[in-house]
């Protein structure tokens, strides 16, 4: 159930609607997150991350990522086995998963490994040079000279 009503955020803003979708978002999921399968996200650099799933049964044909719309998928489907097996303790689970990861801005995926039962996926941030912070040189007032502008004159 929601408590907040967002519209007078939409009236009042210009360029923020990502935000007000993000917070609506948040505020209207009831459903608590999956815990399956377990992750951990690292920084490896000043603008590198990591995100390692714990992926123990499946193979790599069996695993999709993807990014769409700000939006890293991961998806996993065991193929069905052609022998029936019967297990005595089965605490491995291979079940279908799908885990969804929302991106930042300027966040790019560069790959995706498998191996030893992990899945690595490794991001950086490239901010483009017109959204760095750059250094405003100031004049001293004497060196600034102001130029006039003749304004054409109306001959008829």
């Amino acid at each position: 159930m929601r408590n907040f009503d967002l519209s007078p955020l939409y009236r009042a803003t210009v360029g923020f609607d990502r935000v007000a979708d993000l917070m609506d978002r948040v505020l209207t999921q009831d459903l608590p997150q999956p815990s399956y399968p377990p992750y951990n996200i690292e920084k490896t650099s000043e603008n590198g991350y990591r995100i390692s799933i714990a992926v123990a049964g499946f193979t790599g044909d069996e695993l999709s990522v993807e990014v769409r719309e700000n939006a890293l998928i991961i998806a996993a489907r065991k193929a069905r086995e052609e022998e029936e097996r019967s297990y005595l303790h089965r605490g491995i689970a291979t079940r279908a998963f799908e885990r969804r990861f929302h991106l930042a801005d300027h966040l790019r995926v560069t790959g995706a490994t498998h191996a030893d039962g992990m899945l690595h996926i490794d991001l950086v941030r490239e901010v483009p040079e017109a959204l760095k912070p750059r250094r405003i040189e100031i004049a001293r007032g004497a060196a600034v000279e102001a130029k006039a502008v003749e304004a054409p004159s109306e001959e008829a």
